[in-house]
């Protein structure tokens, strides 16, 4: 990154604006001095800039007076804000950054502007759901430099956690998935002989993703894309992928029973399972880590004590020996950690980067959306968090997601209660 020598003095309202002044610009290059390397680096890219047209207006007019017609596709971040994150009080980049909560440093200065400008860029692909700015890219590249060979695709991908889009010729997207490694997902893709591998190797044009660094958020994405968009190689996303729900009542005794059963039409689960196995394995998880009676989670038939309390992991609930004011608190503790209805809570998890954290938003109960913040700002700001996320659809897959996902990684998730 570079200064230019204008060869002309800097304006004092530029200066009072910039702190760049006439002195500091005496010894840097002037701007044919550096017109080659912004082609080079330009080529066959497309500009992304908050208000576009004025910066790519200059850039025309300095090439014109070296007689070099410079033309590039551009994407301007104020009307895709106004587009995507509609209702804000103003549009000019620090405002509306400061609002969204995005760090600028060196504020009116190249590096900072643009530095912030890619934050803010990397929101608005966040929440374009309709892939609108992804798919008109792909659609407007040269066929020339769409390239057939999947070598070629595979070297550009990431090894990290994300959602990708894989394109045809004409932009549309024809499979989405996530993985924890995309560029070996989408070499398996490349390389598998099954029927969807070798027709969606026959028609891939670009392979498009994005980083969640979450996979709860990866996860997340990919449910609700896939049913927007309804691409041709993915099958539906089965509604009920889960069978098995956990339930709970109150015995004739006054103690707390967990059960697993099939899903109930007319009576909501504490938490959902895949299978029964899956369930099967949770109840045997929290039967030794709370000290459950295995007779009350339903893992031991009969009429006397479970068989837990005759290896001595059982504190006796089966045969009375522990009242329920002592045994029910440690049920209520399953029954509250893993369900969210009613709760108003914010679940923090990894980012796309190390200074960085996604969120995703319950609000009495229902999923709201997901988002990313930086660490150094604070989402209890309930204005800055609602502008940080995404809206998404709530429904029981996306209920099941979050739900096993708690399950799984519950010790290393940061769950904040409003």
């Amino acid at each position: 990154m570079s200064l230019v020598n204008p060869e002309k003095e800097i304006q004092p309202f530029v200066v009072n604006l910039t702190g760049i002044n006439s002195k500091m610009l005496k010894n840097a290059p002037k701007f044919y001095e550096v017109a080659k390397r912004i082609v080079e680096i330009t080529e066959d890219c497309i500009l992304v800039a908050h208000n576009a047209s004025f910066d790519y207006r200059i850039l025309k007019e300095e090439f014109k007076r070296l007689g070099f017609p410079y033309k590039r596709k551009t994407l301007c971040t104020v009307e895709l804000s106004k587009q995507l994150i509609p209702n804000q009080e103003s549009y000019s980049l620090g405002k509306l950054t400061r609002a969204l909560g995005i760090p600028v440093s060196e504020r009116h200065r190249a590096n900072g502007d643009a530095a912030a400008t890619v934050k803010l860029f990397k929101m608005l692909l966040h929440k374009d759901l309709d892939k609108y700015i992804i798919k008109d890219s792909v659609k407007t590249e040269q066929r020339s430099r769409i390239s057939a060979n999947h070598k070629e695709i595979i070297e550009q991908l990431p090894t990290e956690t994300g959602v990708y889009y894989i394109h045809d010729k004409d932009g549309n997207i024809v499979y989405i998935g996530k993985s924890k490694n995309i560029k070996k997902r989408i070499t398996q893709h490349f390389t598998d002989t099954n029927s969807k591998s070798k027709k969606i190797q026959l028609q891939v044009a670009a392979v498009t993703y994005e980083k969640t660094g979450s996979e709860l958020v990866a996860l997340l994405k990919e449910s609700e894309e896939i049913k927007i968009h309804r691409p041709l190689h993915n099958r539906a996303l089965k509604r009920n992928s889960f069978t098995h729900g956990l339930y709970t009542y109150l015995d004739n005794n006054g103690y707390i029973n967990l059960q697993v059963s099939q899903l109930r039409k007319y009576e909501k689960p504490i938490t959902t399972f895949t299978n029964r196995q899956s369930g099967i394995a949770f109840l045997n998880n929290i039967l030794e880590k709370h000290e459950l009676c295995g007779k009350f989670v339903g893992l031991s038939k009969g009429h006397t004590s479970c068989f837990h309390f005759d290896l001595k992991q059982c504190n006796g609930a089966c045969l009375g020996l522990e009242p329920p004011e002592e045994y029910n608190p440690r049920a209520n503790i399953v029954i509250e950690r893993n369900r969210y209805e009613n709760k108003d809570m914010v679940i923090v998890d990894r980012g796309r980067q190390v200074d960085e954290r996604s969120v995703i938003l319950i609000q009495n109960g229902t999923f709201v959306g997901l988002g990313f913040f930086d660490l150094n700002h604070q989402i209890n700001n309930p204005e800055i968090l609602q502008s940080l996320i995404t809206p998404m659809q709530n429904n029981r897959d996306t209920q099941h997601i979050i739900q096993s996902y708690m399950r799984r990684n519950y010790k290393r998730l940061k769950i904040i209660h409003f």
